[in-house]
């Protein structure tokens, strides 16, 4: 039973280290597509790592970029709480943005 209960704490810690803010997801050669995660109630225009996001469309472009679109993307669930019997499923939404470099 320990050796059980201590691969699921392994497991849950995996887990949330797994989290991520921006990231490039889909990469061409004249653009791509990064996706953010975000909270429904501060909307995807707030969130913290739409910064990251642009940030990373300039980088991959080296400068100008234009905004092709954005919308919300599939998401992911995951599991937080790294006690054993305080773990939750937590639905993160994720919003993509296509861009084209200029």
């Amino acid at each position: 039973m320990k050796i059980w209960s201590s691969l699921a704490v392994l497991f849950v810690i995996i887990l949330v280290g797994c989290a991520e803010g921006a990231k490039l997801v889909q990469e061409r050669e004249d653009g791509g597509v990064v996706a953010y995660p975000f909270k429904g109630e501060q909307g995807s225009m707030l969130s913290s790592f739409r910064q990251d996001a642009l940030a990373l469309m300039k980088e991959k472009c080296g400068g100008p970029y234009t905004i092709v679109r954005e919308g919300e993307a599939k998401g992911r669930s995951r599991v937080v709480g790294a006690v054993e019997g305080a773990q939750e499923i937590v639905q993160e939404r994720r919003w993509g943005i296509q861009f084209q470099c200029k």
